[in-house]
């Protein structure tokens, strides 16, 4: 499977349970964990896909095995985060720590996506040097 597959089956995966939680949170009327219910629906599902097509749009930063590894880190990041925020905001202040983890594992892996990308921009300048050398 390819960093943008798992972005594509994980990111509508979690839009699924993000639109049942949302429903359950409407048929109940507690909307207590909405902030917990946006940020799943914000990271598991757009932040997903944006990163799915990115990938499928330059499929030499696919290619690179960070890819793969980044959408995952992302995929139990975000899981682990809106937990927390969940639980948080459900009256459980204990869970802070739960969201501050999920949350400081979301921005190192957001510094490794925007490392891939600069990464691979540099190799595609590296290669166009080389051959423009060759020339000369």
């Amino acid at each position: 499977m390819t960093a943008s597959s798992l972005c594509f089956k994980a990111g509508i995966l979690l839009l699924l349970v993000g639109m049942l939680w949302g429903i359950h949170m409407g048929i109940s009327q507690k909307h207590s964990a909405m902030p917990a219910h946006a940020h799943l629906n914000l990271l598991g599902f757009v932040v997903l896909f944006l990163f799915g097509i990115f990938y499928r749009l330059h499929p030499k930063a696919e290619a690179n095995p960070w890819a793969f590894r980044q959408v995952l880190i992302w995929i139990v990041s975000t899981v682990v985060l809106v937990i927390g925020v969940g639980l948080v905001h459900t009256g459980h202040a204990t869970a802070e720590p739960i969201a501050a983890v999920g949350s400081l594992a979301i921005f190192a892996d957001t510094a490794l996506f925007t490392w891939l990308v600069f990464r691979r921009d540099r190799l595609i300048l590296d290669r166009s040097r080389t051959q423009a050398e060759a020339w000369i």
